[in-house]
């Protein structure tokens, strides 16, 4: 057999009545989540592009159901073409890179499978509990590639694994058969290369556009299938398929999961909205944070691993973010506003503060220096360790290798609520917000999951 077959037969293979209930509870966890840090997105500049060009062609209908082509986006009560509500949603999910994330030889945010699982069973006339199978398709999937082979390391993006994860969880919403779900694994792996240059930098709006971009193109892909369009042949282990174009020799021993061990339950929902290496740096400094104050910072200097300093600490324009995308991509701004603030939120990143004098000081303040024994810990953690040296001669150390999300340290489902509860607050009102959390815990009830997904938004946050 193929890779693809083997991994088309398991998709094929799988049912809802194998999933743990630990599993079906972590994905209930992982759509509220989402449908957070898409509230707190909702009004966003990328968000309201997005949501846009969904919408461009569709009517102005108030209507909950959607047409067999069509799906809901998210915040509103209009359809569009499930390709585009996949696009618009994924990048409202992720434009804060608040989203969740598995760490491994390549790191991923496996909740940018959501829209797509979402979008499909609409389309598809699925349940709840169809809905709720195929995001666990779409994690596992995913992570199990990032858990293969290292794309970052050949200057390719993330992305690329999610073109293929989209496609199968579409493929299995709509019912493709083996060989259907094979050709939409070679449609979508074909034509969906990109490179990192999308996170080199200074950031752009394309940050929190390109996973929902490749999930918009496995979708299409697991359409095109599903019509009898067939997709390239043997499109990992080819003559010029994916193991051998990008160097991905471990896609050879790719294998999926189950019925005990499916991925989502080892990836980490994030406790700060900013780029999950700095998640340790961050708490780091919070702890250290009440140890020096009124005291004169000197210094400030990091000890990470390779990840983190390759990622987010070494660039120059690391130094001077001019965006929201590349600030929250920091570890030199992310530590100076822990520090300066007590805490990082949505606030932490508005434009008026990326020029702020006294963050800018503590960035030049601020040292960053790959350590031997620091790469040992990762990627089961993700350890940073922060001294501050102070004017006075005060110094202080700490070292956080798993942060408040992490799977070794999890948050609780009333701290996932609280966080739903925050970036809610001034964008639904409260009954709306109290409808969801219900919804989405019962979310393998549901016989429609437009019940969920569907609801007006304010015009405008309230400050």
């Amino acid at each position: 057999m193929t890779i693809a077959q083997r991994l088309a037969r398991w998709a094929q293979d799988l049912r809802y009545e194998e999933l743990p209930a630990r599993t079906v509870h972590e994905v209930k966890r992982r759509v509220i989540d989402s449908l957070a840090t898409t509230l707190g997105a909702y009004h966003s500049e990328p968000a309201h592009i997005a949501r846009a060009k969904a919408l461009a062609d569709s009517p102005p209908s108030t209507t909950a159901a959607a047409s067999p082509a069509a799906a809901t986006v998210w915040g509103t009560r209009r359809h569009a073409p499930v390709e585009l509500a996949t696009f618009a949603n994924g990048t409202m999910v992720r434009y804060l890179d608040y989203n969740d994330t598995y760490l491994s030889l390549e790191p991923a945010h496996p909740s940018d499978n959501i829209p797509a699982a979402v979008a499909v069973a609409q389309a598809a006339g699925r349940t709840g509990r169809d809905a709720l199978l195929g995001i666990v398709i779409g994690y596992e999937m995913q992570c199990r590639l990032c858990d293969a082979a290292s794309l970052r390391a050949g200057g390719w993006d993330h992305v690329v694994y999610g073109a293929l994860s989209s496609a199968l969880l579409a493929g299995k919403l709509w019912g493709l058969s083996e060989a259907e779900l094979v050709h939409a694994l070679g449609l979508a792996g074909v034509c969906n290369i990109a490179t990192r240059q999308t996170r080199t930098g200074q950031m752009s709006h394309w940050k929190a556009c390109a996973f929902a971009n490749a999930a918009r193109n496995g979708v299409f892909a697991a359409d095109l299938a599903r019509r009898g369009m067939s997709g390239p042949h043997d499109i990992f282990e080819g003559p010029k398929g994916l193991i051998r174009q990008l160097n991905l020799p471990g896609l050879a021993e790719v294998a999926l999961g189950g019925p005990e061990d499916f991925m989502i339950d080892r990836t980490y929902i994030k406790y700060w909205p900013a780029e999950y290496h700095s998640q340790s740096a961050i708490d780091a400094c919070l702890q250290l944070r009440p140890r020096i104050v009124g005291r004169a910072i000197k210094s400030i200097h990091l000890k990470s691993f390779e990840a983190a300093v390759s990622i987010i600490g070494s660039e120059p324009e690391k130094r001077r973010p001019t965006s929201r995308e590349t600030a929250d991509h920091s570890l030199f701004y992310c530590m100076a506003a822990a520090l300066l603030d007590g805490d990082v939120t949505l606030a932490t990143f508005d434009e008026r503060r990326l020029v702020d004098p006294q963050i800018l000081d503590l960035m030049d303040k601020t040292t960053i220096v790959e350590d031997a024994e620091l790469n040992r810990g990762y990627p089961k953690g993700i350890p940073n360790e922060v001294t501050i040296t102070c004017t006075d001669g005060t110094t202080v150390t700490k070292r956080v290798d798993y942060p408040r999300g992490h799977a070794e340290n999890p948050m609780t489902d009333d701290e996932v609520v609280a966080k739903f509860r925050r970036l809610a607050e001034g964008v639904i009102d409260g009954d709306t917000a109290d409808r969801i959390l219900e919804q989405a815990w019962n979310l393998e009830r549901l016989a429609d999951v437009t019940l969920l997904f569907a609801f007006d938004v304010r015009e405008t946050r309230r400050p």
